[in-house]
């Protein structure tokens, strides 16, 4: 057969827009596939000449999937610009409200993003392999899913008073208290969300089971894994320092988010407007990491909730010990993560402080300067501030989860391909599971396409023949 391109446009079940170009040779082989993330935003520009405060009002808005994530960040990030420690309440419920972001987007994108393909199959008919598909397969299971994301909603809207772009988090803690009449009906609906993450996570596990073959050969790649960590190396989603392990996991760095730039750097590819970071000291390509999921429990030696613990522990066996590289197992430490929200969810709940009425400090000591660091779903999300001493922003960077993950998305597409799709006829499922290895990362590109200064691009113009007539780069 002659050489050909396979366009995949766009990607489904995911956030945002993006193409998957594939690259077949003369034998009906793939050469080369690429990921190309072809949105553009650009936050980190538009947000220059704003106020710190209305950071956490305006950044939401880069995402409508994980607002809270951003929220938070935002307010973590003006808190160390204005020199201000938000009382321990507000922490306790900045906390909460983020642990109902973390249930609600982990919980759909199993069951309704994931689920389609993992409960129905990759080869089933499109038409069907979607969530409308999922209610004639198992419509209980289907039902409990959705009741799984409200209750992750519903904890923020408890918290904040909105499900969506939330208006809670300040500089300095938070606008509002919170009640035991709503404490109570956040616990009234806590077991069967457990409930219903420990059925997930038995259809993963069996799921695994009987798909092994597949599991050991969908883009299993070696990376370091990067994300937030406790003081004892535990799993953490709030706050704390950055860990950073090798391929081996031996620990490259421990530090604080205020130094991420003397750690990671960025590099501009001219196939995407999403940027690639990487750790400096090994240089590009050697230096790239994982984060999200599959990265956090790679970083963790633990974790400190007796559910999650016991499946954290089937986890390390997985690959004895050592840092799990099959991205299909991304699903799997999803659903843990899930599962240790929901056990930390009660002991916010349960602290007697989460009700307290000290929730806003307004003693500042203005820095100038500062770095917002959060666990959103899809990995760590910094946030860094620098602005003037009335408060108004000079400069914004942000790194988004997504970016992090941005060179393991296109080497598992490039590997996914390389393994299941063959020619000369090419059927739909190969192409669903290129889609799928992008799915699991659970992508989010509306948040992470942004960027400083001009845009390198590159342009092919083509005849009607295929042929490449005319380059036009820039940058």
């Amino acid at each position: 057969m002659a050489a050909e391109k396979i366009t995949i446009d766009p990607v489904t079940r995911i956030e945002g827009h993006a193409k998957v170009t594939i690259h077949m040779n003369d034998n009906g082989n793939v050469d080369h596939a690429y990921f190309h993330v072809n949105e553009f935003r650009g936050f980190e520009k538009f947000c220059e000449g704003r106020m710190v405060f209305e950071m956490p009002q305006i950044t939401p808005r880069i995402c409508g999937i994980c607002p809270v994530s951003h929220h938070l960040a935002a307010a973590k990030a003006g808190d160390i610009v204005m020199g201000v420690k938000p009382p321990r309440t507000a922490s306790l419920l900045r906390e909460l409200m983020h642990m109902g972001q973390i249930i609600q987007s982990h919980g759909m994108h199993f069951f309704q993003l994931s689920g389609p393909d993992l409960i129905l199959g990759f080869d089933e008919d499109p038409a069907t392999r979607n969530v409308v598909g999922l209610i004639g397969a198992d419509p209980n299971l289907t039902v409990r899913a959705v009741e799984l994301r409200k209750y992750g909603q519903d904890i923020i809207f408890q918290v904040g008073g909105r499900r969506i772009h939330p208006n809670f988090a300040v500089p300095g803690g938070v606008n509002r208290a919170l009640g035991a009449e709503k404490r109570d009906h956040m616990l009234a609906g806590l077991d069967k969300s457990i409930e219903t993450t420990q059925i997930g996570i038995q259809i993963m596990k069996d799921w695994a089971d009987a798909n092994i073959a597949d599991i050991e050969k969908f883009a299993v790649f070696d990376t370091g894994y990067f994300g937030l960590i406790t003081p004892e190396n535990g799993l953490e989603l709030y706050d704390g320092n950055i860990r950073l392990i090798d391929r081996e996991g031996e620990e490259l760095e421990n530090f604080s988010s205020q130094n991420y730039l003397d750690i990671i750097a960025e590099r501009v590819e001219d196939w995407s407007y999403l940027k690639f970071p990487y750790y400096k000291k090994m240089g590009w390509p050697d230096g790239v990491y994982r984060v999200g999921p599959l990265g956090r429990l790679n970083i963790a030696d633990k974790i400190d909730t007796p559910l999650a613990q016991a499946e954290f522990e089937t986890y390390r066996q997985i690959n004895d010990g050592k840092p799990v590289n099959h991205t299909l197992y991304y699903h799997y430490a999803r659903l843990i993560e899930t599962l240790f929200a929901q056990e930390r969810t009660r002991e916010l709940l349960d602290d007697p402080d989460l009700l307290g009425k000290d929730i806003l400090n307004r003693k500042y000591d203005f820095q100038g300067e500062g770095v917002g660091v959060i666990e959103a779903p899809r990995g760590t999300l910094l946030h860094h501030y620098w602005a003037k001493p009335n408060g108004q922003l000079e400069r914004v960077n942000l790194i988004v989860s997504t970016g992090h993950n941005n060179w393991a998305m296109s080497e598992a597409v490039d590997s996914v391909a390389k393994t299941y799709v063959k020619g000369p006829e090419v059927q739909e499922g190969m192409l669903n599971r290129v889609e799928a290895a992008i799915r699991a990362y659970d992508p989010c590109l509306s948040c992470s396409t942004h960027a400083f200064g001009q845009m390198p691009i590159k342009i092919d113009v083509l005849n009607a023949k295929g042929e490449t007539t005319q380059t036009i780069k820039r940058g």
